[in-house]
């Protein structure tokens, strides 16, 4: 009877270490990112704008008090209603309420330029006093933004007329700047309601 030998077994070595899982990382989102540098540059405008009119306003005699016009309360619920309805669009990804979104925010700006027309037949001016100077400022900074706002809709409602996906990033960066706007469009209310 022969023997067959058999060689020593191997002592067990570390496990083959698994290759990692594989994570995929989200994809940076230009359009959002350029909002949200936008919005950080024109909260620090209107934070050094604000700052500058309450110091000026604390130690200044000629700084006049005076009524708002009382649209700028329309316009205001105007803008929290275009809001509202771009938020609905967001998530239906509808065009039709983008559309009554911009045309809402046209009646917006058109409402601020009553309200200065409104100032001027009481005779407050840009040059009048401080306060009105104030006012004219804060209201002309933010209707500039407001367009600023229009003009990316314009741009998503363009882009659902083009051929291809709907234009989800682009409207979400749109809607993202356009609730930005009706928040800073409330903070300089309420501060021209208690510094005017």
């Amino acid at each position: 009877m022969t023997t067959v030998a058999s060689s020593p077994a191997q002592p067990p070595g570390p496990p083959t270490p698994a290759a990692p899982p594989v994570v995929e990382q989200p994809r940076p989102r230009p359009a959002q990112t350029g909002v949200w540098i936008a919005i950080a540059a024109i909260s620090m405008t209107f934070a050094a704008l604000t700052s500058a009119m309450v110091v000026r306003g604390s130690a200044a005699a000629d700084w006049r008090h005076f009524r708002l016009p009382p649209i700028l309360y329309l316009n205001t619920a105007l803008l929290l209603a275009s809001s509202a309805v771009l938020e609905a669009g967001r998530r239906r990804v509808a065009a039709h309420l983008v559309w009554v979104t911009l045309g809402l925010g046209l009646v917006f700006v058109v409402g601020q330029v009553v309200a200065w027309r409104q100032l001027a037949a009481q005779g407050l001016f840009l040059a009048t006093s401080p306060s009105s100077a104030f006012f004219y400022v804060f209201t002309a900074l933010h209707g500039l933004h407001v367009l600023g706002g229009l003009g990316g809709l314009g741009y998503v409602l363009r882009r659902f007329d083009a051929a291809g996906p709907a234009p989800v990033p682009a409207l979400g960066a749109a809607a993202l700047y356009w609730h930005f706007m009706d928040v800073l469009w409330l903070c300089v209310l309420v501060l021209l309601v208690l510094r005017v």
